[in-house]
C-alpha cells in the first residue's frame, strides 16, 4: 500500500534504536504518519520481537507489525566505527528511540552530551523500565514488572484468586503511546525554541497513569482498591453472562439510565424503584441481585437475541470476540481497523490498520517489517559513505 505524499510527518527522521515492544511501537506509531523511520540494529543481534510468537516458513509475524514502514539497518554502536557512523546519521535525524539501560549510550560515548553536539536539535527519547536515576534505575526490567508494581496486577482477577498479569504487553503498548505524544511534545517545544531536549520515558509510569485516581482515593480517605473481577464497585450489572448458545456477552451501565432499560428489557423493571438503585456505587453493593436478574434472562436467550434485544432497548452491550470475531466485525469492517497489505515473504497479510483517522492528512500502511538490515547500504549511501568505507565498516565488524 502506497501512502499519501501529505502524510502529517512527512520529512521527519527518526532512528529506532530500541528492542522489543514500548520504543519500537512509539517509532512505528510515528511511521505509519510519514515519518522515515530508520530501525538499527545490531549486526548479529536483531531486534528480539522479531522471533516472538508465531513464526510461518521461519518468518516472524509479530515484526511484520511493528517493523512495518521502517527501513532496516545493522549497526554496532560499540565499535568505533558504528559509532562515528550514528553520529553521522543522528546529524541529520529529528528522533532518537532507544531503550538500553541507563548509561549504556554514555558508555559507548554517544550520550546526550555527544548526540547533541552532533545535532543540537535532536529529541533523544530514553524508554527504560524504572527511568534515567533512582534507586532502580540501573536494574533490568519488562512490561510484566510495571504491571506488578503499577498496581495494575493487584487489582485485576477474582477477589479469591491471584493478583492476574495481562496475556499480552499492556505496559508496553500504553508506553508506546505515551512515548510518541512524549516525542511529539518535544518537537513541538522545539518549534518554539530551535533545540532539541531529552525525553526520559519510564515504562512503570503511564501504566500508573492509567489507573486512574487510585493515588488520590488512597491519599484523601484510605482507600485502596480491591479486585472484583469483572464487577465495578461503581455501578452494576457491569458482567460477562453467558448466553444460551454458549457464547459470552459483556454489559456496563456506567449511566443511570441504562441501568433502568436493561432491567425493563430483562423484565425487572421494580428493582429501579429500590432505594438503593438510584446510585450507581449502590447498585454495585447489590451485584449478585442485579447479576442474576440480568444473567438470568441472557442464559435463555441465543448471543444474536440478546444483541439485538439490547439494540432495541439502547442499552450497552457488547460480544466476547476473540480474533476470529473481531476480523468479521461489520463495526470493524466499516472502520477498516484490521487491513490487507502485501507482503513480499508471505503474500498478501491482513494487520492492524493505523491507529486513527485523520480527514486530510491521514496515515498509512506503506510496507510491512522487512528483513534484518535489508536497507543497510541504502541509507548509509544516501548519507554519503562510499563503498569504500561501508567495506571498511564491514571488515571492523560496525555493518
Amino acid at each position: 500500500m502506497t501512502g499519501p505524499t501529505t502524510t502529517p510527518l512527512h520529512g521527519l527522521r527518526v532512528l529506532d534504536l530500541a528492542t522489543l515492544f514500548a520504543g519500537p511501537l512509539a517509532a512505528t506509531l510515528l511511521g505509519d504518519f510519514g515519518a522515515e523511520v530508520v530501525k538499527v540494529e545490531h549486526p548479529t543481534k536483531p531486534d528480539p520481537s522479531r522471533g516472538h510468537g508465531p513464526a510461518k516458513d521461519g518468518i516472524g509475524l509479530w515484526w511484520k507489525l511493528l517493523g512495518r514502514n521502517k527501513r532496516t539497518i545493522t549497526l554496532n554502536l560499540s565499535t568505533p566505527g558504528g559509532r562515528a557512523t550514528l553520529l553521522r546519521l543522528a546529524a541529520g535525524a529529528d528522533v532518537i528511540i532507544e531503550n538500553f539501560r541507563p548509561g549504556t549510550l554514555e558508555k559507548w560515548d554517544l550520550g546526550w552530551e555527544e548526540l547533541s553536539a552532533a545535532n543540537p536539535r535532536l529529541v533523544l527519547t530514553r524508554v527504560t523500565a524504572f527511568g534515567q536515576f533512582g534507586p532502580y534505575a540501573h536494574r533490568p526490567g519488562f512490561g510484566t514488572l510495571a504491571e506488578a508494581m503499577s498496581g495494575f496486577a493487584a487489582i485485576t482477577g477474582e477477589p479469591d484468586a491471584p493478583p492476574t498479569l495481562p496475556p499480552f504487553g499492556l505496559a508496553d503498548s500504553i508506553t508506546a503511546l505515551a512515548t510518541a505524544y512524549a516525542v511529539m511534545t518535544a518537537l513541538a517545544a522545539r518549534e518554539r525554541t530551535g533545540e532539541g531536549q531529552v525525553v526520559d520515558m519510564a515504562i512503570i509510569e503511564p501504566m500508573l497513569a492509567v489507573l486512574g485516581p487510585q493515588a488520590l482515593w488512597y491519599d484523601q480517605l484510605g482507600y485502596v482498591q480491591k479486585r472484583t473481577g469483572n464487577r465495578s464497585a461503581n455501578n452494576a450489572p457491569r458482567n460477562t453472562y453467558r448466553t444460551a448458545d454458549g457464547t459470552w456477552v459483556a454489559v456496563s451501565t456506567s449511566a443511570q439510565s441504562i441501568a433502568e432499560r436493561v432491567m425493563r428489557l430483562v423484565g425487572r423493571p421494580e428493582l429501579i424503584d429500590e432505594p438503593w438503585f438510584a446510585t450507581g456505587a449502590d447498585r454495585a453493593a447489590h451485584a449478585d441481585v442485579l447479576d442474576q436478574a440480568v444473567g438470568s434472562w441472557i442464559a435463555a436467550r441465543s448471543r444474536t437475541e440478546v444483541l439485538a434485544a439490547f439494540e432495541k432497548a439502547e442499552a450497552a452491550v457488547a460480544p466476547v470476540q476473540d480474533v476470529r470475531d473481531v476480523l468479521d466485525d461489520p463495526q470493524y469492517q466499516a472502520l477498516g481497523t484490521v487491513t490487507a497489505v502485501d507482503d513480499p515473504e508471505l503474500g498478501r497479510i491482513r494487520m492492524q490498520n493505523v491507529l486513527f483517522r485523520l480527514s486530510a492528512t491521514p496515515g498509512a500502511i506503506r510496507w510491512t517489517g522487512r528483513p534484518h538490515g535489508a536497507d543497510t547500504d541504502e541509507v548509509l549511501t544516501e548519507l554519503g559513505l562510499t563503498a569504500a568505507e561501508l567495506s571498511a565498516l564491514r571488515e571492523e565488524g560496525a555493518l
